[in-house]
């Protein structure tokens, strides 16, 4: 059996951060949850993750820059920005998922992803 796919959650509330590392393991996946950039980014550059989730309204900064600054790190993984919030620009976004999708599709889409990203 293939190894569980490793998602990089990025959340400044620490709530909804826990809910949806629970949401996402308890769909067959591997969650590192962090609510600060600069531990995404570091993260990221040390770790074998298949897809990052964002929110894009980080304390801070906004997922979009969050997601140009991963691109420089690794370009080919793949930036889902989840959010409840429209971002102006996509730069560095590979997917916008608004947080009203309902879950059958955000997972339908984060699978997709990781699917490519493995292949």
């Amino acid at each position: 059996m293939a190894a569980k796919p490793l998602i990089l959650c990025v959340e400044d509330d620490e709530l909804y951060l826990s809910l949806r590392k629970g949401f996402l393991e308890q769909n067959g996946y591997n969650v590192i949850g962090v609510t600060m950039a600069a531990d995404a980014l570091k993260i990221l550059q040390d770790t074998p993750v298949c897809a990052v989730i964002a929110d894009h309204m980080l304390q801070g900064t906004i997922g979009t820059e969050l997601a140009k600054q991963m691109k420089k790190i690794k370009p080919d993984v793949p930036v889902i920005v989840f959010s409840g919030a429209t971002p102006t620009k996509l730069d560095g976004v590979d997917i916008y998922v608004n947080k009203n999708e309902p879950t059958t599709e955000f997972l339908r889409i984060l699978r997709e992803v990781v699917e490519r990203y493995r292949s």
